[in-house]
């Protein structure tokens, strides 16, 4: 069977946006505001930089390959699906764990108008997958034009705070000048660790490359669709983030858990602090369903390869979706919604996809040395900057505040995926694992000589990149 094509550029463009723009954007304000202060704003401004260009690199793979699985099907194309595998893997499990989140920050926010207890915040949990879950399930179509209504109806609060903020300002411009003095209280010693933070709140971009094949015009609409989104949320983020800095002090912001709130109480009274948390309540619906639609794309373009369970592949009969796969991954995420302490492994999905990032610009140097079919503006040195980037907040990850024990879990779940890769992998590519992993000759020798094997494979790519580039 064949998924339909039926997303346009406006479904996908509202996918990646969809995706980004969550509850990260209600509460990054407050996650750096203690860190930097107001300077965080320029953390948003580089975050926004280093994500755009790790998007353009996804929108330029998509052109070379455009089918369903995003980064795992890039890499599997420019190096073999062991490499592939392990990118689609690390991928799917930091996306997977932001489903929870979303429905634990659904549940918190919901709690600003109704009181639950722990079981009735259970049911809202599981009710808020379900639903999710249910619509993606029915069609590709309508996921596709209910994150269209979410998307739009969640940039109105955006919009609106932005509008009245500055009104506020033009009125007020001694506040904004207080709250913005000093600009850096604390330094830029936080730098790094608030980077970090702000690169989380723009991951999503990846999500428009998985639905592929269900994208009419696939090699230029995911392009523009990315390109168009991160514009679109990094005006967002700005705008947004110089608002609330300018309304809200950077002390009483640092202890605030919903900052657009506050700034929304502030600017409105009541009735925009009611706004602002409607606007977030969306916020994350839109963010999670974009999550759902793109996750059960990649394990399914992942088990049609036979790298995973063949049920991740099974497609409904009458609506032609992926829905075992959907399923499973919202029993998954009700699983961890139960148990919410998820606030560590932030920076452990970051090292993951960091990890799937550098695969992915890898492969775009290999695409282009390959195939040359058009000349893509920064082809050739996007890539180099985005492994840069990714290496730098891998550096993070082991040099930062993490725990020693979350540390270990992020090496120990990318390490995971080899023996699973194993496991569902056609016996020639379990022999060929089996010889590099456990023969030091091979090591030294054969995966060196033989490019089809799999370091040797992606060993041979960088010495000959190195070459050209000498």
């Amino acid at each position: 069977m064949v998924l339909k094509k039926e997303l346009t550029y406006f479904d996908l463009t509202s996918i990646v946006v969809g995706s980004i723009v969550g509850a990260d954007i209600y509460i990054a304000s407050a996650l750096t505001a203690g860190l930097l202060g107001p300077a965080a704003l320029l953390v948003c401004i580089v975050a926004g930089i280093c994500a755009s260009i790790i998007a353009l690199v996804f929108a330029y793979c998509s052109y070379y390959v455009p089918r369903v699985g995003g980064p795992f099907a890039f890499v599997s194309e420019a190096f073999d699906d062991f490499f592939g595998f392990l990118t689609g893997w690390s991928i799917w499990i930091a996306e997977l764990l932001s489903l929870p989140v979303f429905a634990i920050a659904f549940t918190k926010y919901l709690q600003y108008f109704i009181a639950l207890n722990f079981y009735q915040q259970i049911l809202v949990k599981g009710l808020f997958l379900l639903i999710l879950t249910y619509i993606n399930i029915r069609s590709v179509k309508a996921a596709g034009k209910v994150n269209d209504v979410l998307t739009i109806i969640k940039l109105v609060p955006l919009i609106m705070l932005v509008i009245i903020g500055f009104g506020f300002f033009a009125f007020h411009p001694e506040t904004l000048a207080s709250n913005y003095s000093p600009f850096a209280p604390e330094g830029f010693g936080n730098f790094g660790v608030a980077l970090v933070l702000i690169f989380w709140a723009y991951v999503g971009f990846e999500m428009g490359t998985l639905p592929a094949s269900e994208v009419k015009n696939p090699r230029k609409t995911i392009p523009k669709a990315i390109i168009s989104g991160m514009i679109i949320v990094i005006l967002f983020y700005l705008l947004t983030n110089f608002v609330v800095y300018g309304v809200i002090n950077w002390t009483d912001l640092a202890n605030s858990s919903t900052p657009l709130v506050l700034a929304g109480g502030i600017l409105l009274g009541t009735i925009g602090a009611i706004i602002m948390a409607i606007g977030a309540l969306v916020s994350v619906s839109g963010s999670d369903e974009s999550g759902t639609l793109g996750i059960a794309r990649l394990s399914y373009a992942m088990s049609i390869d036979g790298l995973f369970p063949k049920i991740f592949s099974k497609e409904h009969p009458k609506y032609k979706t992926p829905y075992m796969a959907l399923i499973i991954q919202g029993i998954i995420a009700f699983i961890l919604c139960i148990y919410s302490g998820l606030s560590d492994l932030i920076s452990f999905a970051v090292f993951n996809l960091a990890f799937a990032f550098i695969l992915t610009c890898l492969s775009l140097l290999v695409f282009v040395r390959k195939k040359q079919t058009k000349k893509l503006h920064g082809q050739r040195i996007l890539p180099l900057l985005g492994i840069v980037i990714c290496l730098y907040l891998i550096s993070m990850y082991f040099l930062g505040s993490t725990p020693l024990f979350i540390k270990f879990i992020g090496i120990f779940v990318i390490a995971l995926g080899i023996p699973i890769y194993v496991f569902f992998s056609p016996k020639t590519d379990i022999h060929h694992l089996k010889n590099f992993f456990l023969s030091e000759k091979e090591i030294l020798f054969r995966q060196f000589q033989r490019k089809d094997r799999f370091l040797a494979h992606f060993l041979d790519h960088l010495y000959r990149f190195y070459k050209k580039m000498k």
